[in-house]
């Protein structure tokens, strides 16, 4: 008889948490998942998916605005439905959340719908239950995270934006990272008067100095008033909506409040310290780099213990621990060169390192940087600018940081990214023929260096 009623018991059905189960269970492991809530996680239900459509959605109204320049006459004034929009969002959801159930059936996990707790390194409890296994992996993700302030039951968290009952005409949103950056742009684009409160002297603080910069100034230009340096005191309810006053004792009224304020591992309430597992001060599960816990026979991927909270990492992260548990543990995860994207408007796409890392990393570096209006705009009408920045290691030539700001930044930097991980150097980018007419092309066709 098996030691265990499980070899591989996987707490969280987001990204991570399918992904690992449904691997090990056809290497032939006897798998099960625990998943409270609908099944693919943060990303399918209430992130990633959900806001790059309803980004989408607000490129029509630039595209609207931009037909006329080249030759449409729309025939009566574009009217935007807020309802259709969520159900039409809605219904995507429920058939990627039925893909992923169809994933885990057709590899045989057994799923258990409901909250799991750990009891020791190789027993979680659900519902009353206690199941054995030889393997626990925790993937139970983030959660939004609110200061304290005073009055913040009358805002709401990201979550909560894609399914607001009404649109607000008016959304004070709080925070200056990737999530409050976009939902800015998204609904200032869907027709919202929005204003964004930063704390901090910029926005995307871990994004490069000039990337920051430019953004703010073209989600300025599509009238997003950015206020940075100020602090939320309180909320306050009204007939009319919601108050909200600043530290300096400004007053903002909106219909909504987001507060978009960071994110926390989800791991209260799991019984983990209970258990032995060691938490670092954020909360988050410390691992080493198979992913295993304080607890040996613990492990952790994604956001509830990783140092960048993306869900293709953790989709990696998961194939890492599959492999060592189950198959040879040749596969490893290299944190260095990962892109990513904000999906604001423009919309921003890194890989590497930002300037100042790479000063700090590699010593002398050259930066080579191009601002430009893209051909689409000579006829559209609008101001929209791109910016392009390139940070190349002089000892080497390799090229160590690729950045932009502009139209499909994501789609673009996509490709870069293999180039840099096989380690192309400048000179590899100058020896490449761009395609004509593109934006993605300046990034070959940089030639001087920037001063200094």
């Amino acid at each position: 008889m098996p030691q265990y009623d499980f070899d591989l018991f996987v707490i969280g059905g987001g990204s991570g948490g399918v992904r690992a189960a449904r691997m090990a269970a056809q290497r032939g492991a006897r798998v099960a998942l625990a998943e409270c809530a609908e099944l693919g996680g943060t990303c399918v239900n209430v992130g990633c998916i959900p806001k790059k459509l309803y980004s989408y959605a607000a490129g029509y109204a630039e595209s609207f605005a931009e037909a006329p320049g080249y030759g449409w006459t729309l025939p009566e004034a574009p009217r935007f439905d807020w309802q259709r929009l969520k159900a039409q969002r809605a219904q995507e959801i429920r058939r990627l959340n039925g893909v992923y159930q169809g994933l885990l059936d057709g590899a045989g996990v057994r799923l258990i719908p409901s909250w799991a707790e750990l009891v020791d390194g190789h027993t979680v409890q659900v519902d009353g239950q206690r199941h054995t296994a030889q393997h626990i992996l925790v993937a139970t993700g983030g959660m939004p995270f609110v200061p304290e302030v005073g009055g913040r039951e009358h805002g709401v968290v990201s979550d909560a934006m894609f399914d607001l009952p009404e649109f607000p005409r008016r959304l004070v949103v709080v925070g200056g990272g990737y999530i409050a950056c976009e939902f800015a742009s998204i609904f200032r684009g869907l027709g919202a008067e929005v204003t964004l409160l930063q704390r901090k002297a910029h926005v995307l603080d871990t994004f490069d100095e000039d990337v920051r910069h430019f953004l703010a100034q073209e989600m300025g230009k599509t009238g997003i008033d950015l206020r940075l340096n100020v602090q939320v005191e309180m909320l306050r309810r009204t007939g009319e909506g919601v108050l909200v006053t600043l530290s300096r004792g400004q007053q903002l009224a909106a219909d909504t409040v987001l507060f978009a304020t960071g994110r926390r591992p989800n791991t209260a309430g799991m019984g983990l310290e209970a258990a032995g597992v060691a938490l670092d001060e954020g909360g988050a599960i410390v691992v080493d780099d198979q992913y295993r816990s304080s607890v040996p026979s613990v492990l952790a991927v994604g956001d509830v213990s990783t140092r960048l909270p993306l869900t293709p990492v953790a989709l990696a992260e998961a194939m890492v621990v599959v492999d060592r548990l189950f198959a040879q543990g040749r596969r490893r995860m290299d944190y260095e060169y990962v892109p990513t994207a904000v999906f604001t408007h423009p919309n921003v796409g890194t890989c590497g390192y930002t300037e100042a890392a790479a000063r700090a990393r590699f010593g002398k570096v050259r930066i080579f940087c191009s601002e430009f209006k893209t051909l689409r705009h000579t006829l559209s009408g609008r101001s929209e600018r791109t910016f392009m920045k390139l940070v190349v290691d002089v000892k080497t030539d390799r090229v160590v940081g690729l950045h932009m700001v502009g139209a499909e930044a994501g789609e673009i930097v996509q490709g870069f990214a293999v180039a840099m991980r096989a380690g192309a150097t400048k000179a590899d980018f100058d020896g490449t023929i761009g395609i004509h007419p593109t934006s993605a092309e300046e990034f070959v066709t940089m030639r001087e260096p920037m001063p200094g």
